[in-house]
């Protein structure tokens, strides 16, 4: 056993029922579930589609869903989940299984949020230009979306950082004011009760050598597969729109520059996969043949090299459990079943 202790975060996306909003823009019914059952392999050996084993074709707004995915999650060594929360300017979108959980005290897991501030556009038909919602900020937005989440953070639950709520931003540099967003958060925080503030963390997905403590962030996370453009093998597939890298080079280039140091703290990140061919009949980024045991690679390396910045700044993140319409999921499949799950607990249980 190893005498450091780690905490590992899956990200969770909501998407898995439906919305007035989605019903509206993609079909009536529609779910992260409708672009999965209809995906179809590009190529020869191309793994597609990833059909649900354990837990099925799931719907979140139910108790015994959730439930059933966090037993999951505990039982294999995670220590809690990062829910993806959108926020447009007062309007929520896929707040209700996260509402429901805060309501209900169920399930009784470590939860995080991970705001996942874009405009929402019809990219995934090409449609660029298509703007559904447009992600804006203001000051008022600001004091009205953190009175919002106060209650959330107060929930025993609610992971946090030497008595700070963790809280996430995705897109940390299309806010045009976020340090004085952060200041304003700061302040509301303490008035609730929360003395030091708020432990905020910025994704790697954009200007990831920037230092995120410049706005008021406490760090940054390597969220994968971004952060890396390894060679495609497109053209040997003879495939003129969609980009395919191997599974393989990813972890090996993981491997040979993981640990990169930082003038500001940096947690580390995995992902099982990436192929979000379910949502991209063209154009698609498609990370090839992963397999559990490179995964196993991948998350063993990162965790052996992180050295935790304090007791409780000790996270590493998967991203991702349930990202099923991009291929990036620790949740039980028909192909390989617990495998991921199990190589997850192989690697952690070193490191409760």
């Amino acid at each position: 056993m190893s005498s450091k202790y780690l905490r590992a975060l899956a990200v969770v996306l909501p998407q898995f029922h439906p919305i007035p909003e989605n019903d509206e823009w993609w079909g009536k019914g529609f779910t992260e579930w409708t672009n999965v059952a209809k995906a179809k392999p590009r190529f020869k050996g191309h793994y597609q589609p990833h059909v649900p084993a354990d837990l099925g074709f799931y719907d979140l707004r139910l108790e015994e869903s959730r439930i059933a995915q966090a037993e999951l999650a505990k039982k294999y060594g995670i220590y809690g989940f990062c829910y993806y929360h959108y926020w447009l300017h007062g309007k929520q979108l896929l707040e209700r299984p996260v509402s429901e959980i805060a309501a209900s005290g169920k399930p009784d897991f470590p939860f995080c949020l991970c705001w996942a501030n874009e405009t929402w556009n019809k990219n995934w038909n090409l449609q660029k230009n298509k703007v559904l919602l447009e992600q804006k900020y203001s000051k008022p937005d600001h004091f009205e979306h953190i009175n919002y989440l106060l209650n959330i953070f107060k929930d025993k639950r609610y992971i946090k950082v030497d008595g700070k709520p963790l809280f996430i931003v995705y897109r940390l540099f299309d806010i045009p004011d976020a340090k004085y967003m952060v200041n304003i958060w700061n302040t509301e925080a303490k008035k609730a009760g929360f003395e030091n503030g708020i432990y905020f963390l910025a994704t790697t997905g954009q200007r990831f050598y920037d230092n995120p403590e410049e706005y008021g962030f406490d760090g940054v996370w390597d969220f994968l597969p971004y952060i890396f453009s390894p060679q495609t093998v497109s053209k040997t597939l003879n495939l003129s729109k969609d980009r395919v890298s191997l599974y393989s080079d990813i972890v090996k280039r993981a491997l040979d520059t993981y640990p990169v140091h930082r003038p500001f703290k940096k947690y580390p990140g995995v992902c099982p996969g990436w192929d979000n061919t379910p949502r991209r009949a063209k154009e698609a980024f498609i990370v090839h043949d992963s397999t559990p045991d490179l995964y196993e690679q991948w998350l063993k390396h990162v965790c052996e090299k992180f050295e935790p910045y304090s007791k409780e700044e000790n996270f590493v993140f998967i991203n991702a459990m349930n990202e099923w319409a991009e291929g990036n999921h620790l949740e039980p499949d028909l192909k390989w079943g617990l495998k991921y799950l199990e190589a997850t607990k192989r690697v952690l249980e070193k490191y409760r």
